[in-house]
Order: C-alpha cells, then structure tokens, then sequence
C-alpha cells in the first residue's frame, strides 16, 4: 500500500521556511522557539500569500522530489515548482494529438462533464434522503433536473456544446445551495467567483483550490501536460488539463465536505471575514479549520467501480490521471470517469 504523506500548509504571514538537514524549519518572529520537521515525511508545501522559503529549501525540494505551491490568501493557485518534468514524450505527443483531434477531444469532453453531472446529481439526492418536506422536495426537484441535463449532454456535437452543457448543468446545480446548507444567514443566491461575496462561495473557492493543487501534481506526476486540455480551451498559461480533470472531483471531495462542515457548524460565520471590496475570506483560523477538515477527508475512501475497489480520495487524482493516460496511449478504448452511485 502507498503511504499518504503529509501535506505542509503555511499560511500566517511573516513566517519564513529554511533547510536544516534534512529537514524544514518553521520560524515567525512573533512567536516563541522554532519547529523543525523532517521532510521525509512530507511530499508537498503549501505557501500561502506572505510565507518566504529559502533558496536552499527551494532547491532540495526540486530535487528531492517535493513540490511547493504557492497559494493567495483566498486559496487561488499561483504557482509550483516540482522539479524536472517527468513522463514519457511520446505520452505528451499522444496528448497533443488527441486535443488536436476534434471528435476524440469531444469524446473526453464529454466523458469528463458527464462525471461532473453524475455526482453533482449525487450529492443532491445524498442531501435528499437527510432532508424532509419541501427541502427534500426541491433536492429532488434539482437532481431530476441533472438528470435531463445527462440526456442532453449526449446530443452535443462539439466541445463548446458539451462545455454549454456543463454551464447550465452547473447553474441548476448550484441553484440548489439554499436548500444544501442549513444555516438561512448563509445562503448564497448562486455561485459567485473572483471575488466570492459570501462565506459559502468563499469556502467552496478555497476548497477548489486545494483541489486544483492535488489534480495539478497528479497531471504532473504520470507525464501529462496539464496545460493541454479537451473541455478548458488551450490558452497560455491556462492549466486547461488540470481545470478538466477537476470537474468530476469538485461535487464529491471539496463540495460535499464545504456543505458538511457548514451543517455541522464546524465552520460557521465567524470563520469569515468581509473585505471592503464586499468580497468574503477565510480567517487565518477558518483556514487552519478547513485544511485540518480537507487532510481528514483524504483518507476517506471512495467506491471506484472501474478498479472495483475503494481508493482513498489522496489517490483519485492519481488514479484517474493514469486512466487517462492509459487512454491516450491506445490501451483503453474510452476515458472513464471517476462516478459514485
């Protein structure tokens, strides 16, 4: 079995990391003494806005193998370093290839809204059987609507009709957040980006980008290039492979936990705060919460029917990137989406 390493997140500004060894030192100088962890452990840092990392840190970590992220204080991705890229080019030409080709680009495309739909359509009607009366009427209501979304996916023709497909599919969905959280002083009107101007919103983008962190490396890891999509169109500097792949992870692993953490009021108003550009964000401790609650949820395992097996969620990225990797190289006829009944 492979081990699940830790994640080091570092969010309170003024913090600096440096090499020690073979390990990580942790200083702020407001704080008292330092914290020294071994690297061994640990296969991934995360630096929020305001957290510095020596040059010689940096370089280990390129060369040891470890990859530093660098997130804003609202958790949008910036930038990685990951070391020299890894894979097989003759996987990245099958890549190239393939989003080149418009009936195959339609066929992933299509494959990876349909994923997204399918458990966007599972986590209402998860939320459906916990609910009663007209909440539960109108879970429903919005999963049968999902449901006909599906069917029309099927007749799109082209990838810009499969990606109008998973935009209206997206707005219905999202349609249903009031009656998703419990709390009436949190209910959004809808989905909301660039800035979130709710808690809600706000916690859904900051869990997207831990997502988009976990699928980036995934990409990365099995030799794809994350910047070569089928659904996202290639534009520079887009990751439009790693927005792709995302998609049928975003209802499962980061929806699902911002709706449970805010029903169990383990994240609750006071974690947020407003900006005076009406946008919302986490608190230094909402997100000291939320990252404790997303590492949880990492060891949760999932359902995988292709594999027949469970995987923890840490892995589905992984798993999944491989998959499509298969795919390309003409080893499975289809690329299958990760879907839970």
């Amino acid at each position: 079995m492979t081990e699940i390493l830790s994640t080091l997140y570092v969010q309170t500004p003024g913090t600096s990391l440096h090499l020690e060894g073979s390990a990580v030192r942790v200083f702020h100088p407001e704080q008292k003494g330092r914290r020294i962890l071994p690297l061994v452990r640990i296969d991934h840092l995360v630096l929020f806005a305001g957290v510095d990392i020596s040059d010689e840190l940096l370089m280990w970590c390129a060369e040891n193998g470890k990859t530093v992220s660098w997130l804003t204080g609202m958790g949008r991705f910036r930038a990685r370093v990951s070391g020299p890229t890894t894979g097989n080019v003759l996987l990245r030409k099958a890549q190239h290839r393939a989003s080149d080709d418009a009936h195959h680009r339609l066929q992933i495309a299509t494959a990876v809204v349909a994923g997204k739909i399918h458990n966007s359509r599972q986590v209402l009607l998860r939320a459906a059987r916990d609910a009663s009366g007209y909440r539960q009427a109108a879970l429903r209501a919005s999963a049968d609507v999902l449901a006909q979304r599906l069917v029309l996916l099927k007749e799109s023709g082209s990838p810009d009709e499969v990606l109008g497909v998973e935009g209206i599919a997206a707005r219905d969905y999202f349609g249903a957040l009031p009656y998703l959280v419990k709390d009436k002083k949190l209910h959004p009107a809808g989905r909301t980006k660039r800035p979130p101007t709710d808690p809600v919103n706000c916690l859904l983008s900051f869990l997207y980008g831990m997502l988009r962190v976990a699928v980036h490396g995934a990409l990365e890891q099995v030799g794809l290039d994350p910047y070569v999509g089928f659904l996202h169109g290639v534009r520079p500097g887009k990751p439009a492979l790693a927005l792709d792949l995302m998609e049928e992870f975003r209802p499962l692993l980061a929806d699902r936990l911002a709706f449970t953490l805010l029903n169990r009021r383990e994240i609750t108003g006071d974690h947020f705060e407003e900006l005076p550009n009406g946008a919302y964000r986490l608190t230094e401790n909402g997100r000291k919460a939320v990252l404790k609650a997303w590492e949880e949820s990492r060891r949760r395992a999932w359902p995988h029917a292709l594999l027949k097996r469970e995987v923890e969620a840490a892995f589905l990225p992984l798993v999944q990137a491989r998959l499509l990797a298969r795919h390309l190289r003409g080893d499975l006829e289809t690329y299958q989406p990760w879907m839970v009944n």
